[in-house]
């Protein structure tokens, strides 16, 4: 194996979407990841349509460049090999419910009593105090942290996001934690335990609305498509279709008035700063639309463009895909001949690799309880 994080040992004793995208991204970056999976596989086995070659599409997103080995923790003879994969390990990650693992003797205390390099990173839902004991389900994050209370048109009802969204976010904090540790046990010697909930990964991604609650006591809500501090930045009716329009700053503004034919808005003195815009939303809208209406969302969209104002047609995935492959930032990789999304981080001298697909269950299992059975 190759890359950056090549001899570095996960075992992954996680399962679903956020440890498992979390220890993608590490095996992308040439760690050596063993998923220890429960007799029934990891959950998004089973989760179902869509699939390709009669495997879940949910599943293949998250899990290639791993190793498979199925352990039933219950098992005397399973359960000493899963003691011992730990205590060869650099990184252990597991989002089982906080202190669940106590009495197979997978926590983290009695496994870095014997292993003290490791690495050992919890995921949980809502962190291991008051909310231990609630299940972390992306959904009830939506609702509990409030991205629900920020979704769906502001007199209508809570959307959840299109994506498990706190999930990623969280996988991704706990591959930066990981990382960290990692570089920490290289001047110390010693490994560390690594936290990261849903909750609060959810709390940090809501980045202006929690800061607009806690440093300036607003009470953030349902908006619609529209931004509660930038005026335009949403959607807007064009003669065939939706454009979404941005003018992040006033000279974006100025520039979009111009190309729309409309250059006298910009000098209104409604509009001439973004924080008039914000006050004369409503009116300013209209006016837009307007001038939106005399050409269709493609023309306008190669015309802002060309000027440096921020848009874009409001794609399908499919043709978020084919724009990502136009511009030349080759989304698709295949693992294995199994196509997934690129991991988005570039490095030019040890990129990321794409060696195995995501494995059937139990596919490594013989070698690996070969090599965790020899002394």
């Amino acid at each position: 194996m190759s890359g950056p994080l090549r001899g570095v040992l996960v075992a992954d004793f996680s399962r679903i979407l956020a440890g498992p995208y979390a220890t993608m991204l590490l095996a992308d970056l040439g760690a050596d990841v063993v998923k220890v999976e429960a007799p029934g596989g990891d959950d998004t086995r089973g989760w179902r349509p869509p699939v390709r070659d009669d495997v879940s599409t949910y599943y293949l997103a998250v899990n290639r460049n791993k190793r498979s080995l199925v352990l039933d923790l219950t098992e005397p003879g399973d359960l000493t090999l899963a003691h011992r994969l730990a205590d060869r390990a650099d990184v252990l990650i597991q989002n089982f419910r906080p202190g669940a693992l106590r009495r197979f003797g997978l926590d983290h205390d009695t496994v870095t009593a014997r292993n003290a390099r490791l690495v050992y990173a919890s995921i949980s839902g809502f962190g291991a105090a008051g909310g231990a004991d609630l299940p972390g389900y992306d959904l009830m994050v939506q609702a509990a942290a409030g991205l629900m209370s920020l979704t769906g048109d502001a007199d209508g009802p809570p959307y959840k996001a299109g994506v498990a969204v706190f999930d990623v976010i969280a996988g991704l904090h706990a591959a930066v934690g990981i990382l960290a540790a990692l570089r920490h046990r290289e001047e110390t010697g010693r490994g560390q335990h690594v936290t990261v909930d849903l909750l609060s990964s959810a709390l940090s991604g809501l980045v202006n609305h929690t800061s607009a609650y806690v440093a300036g006591g607003a009470a953030p809500h349902r908006m619609g498509n529209a931004h509660p501090s930038i005026v335009p930045y949403e959607p807007l009716p064009t003669a065939d279709g939706e454009l979404v329009v941005i003018a992040g700053n006033d000279g974006q503004f100025r520039t979009l008035c111009r190309v729309l034919g409309v250059p006298e808005l910009a000098d209104d003195a409604r509009f001439r700063r973004n924080a008039d815009r914000t006050a004369h939303r409503d009116e300013l809208r209209p006016l837009l639309v307007a001038a939106l209406s005399r050409r269709g969302s493609a023309e306008w969209f190669a015309l802002l463009r060309a000027v440096g104002v921020p848009c874009s047609p409001i794609n399908s995935v499919a043709e978020g895909v084919a724009l990502a492959q136009g511009l030349g930032l080759e989304p698709v990789v295949a693992a294995g001949g199994v196509p997934g999304i690129r991991n988005p981080i570039g490095l030019s001298e040890a990129p990321p690799r794409y060696d195995l697909p995501p494995p059937g269950l139990d596919e490594h299992g013989a070698e690996l309880r070969a090599w965790l059975a020899a002394e």
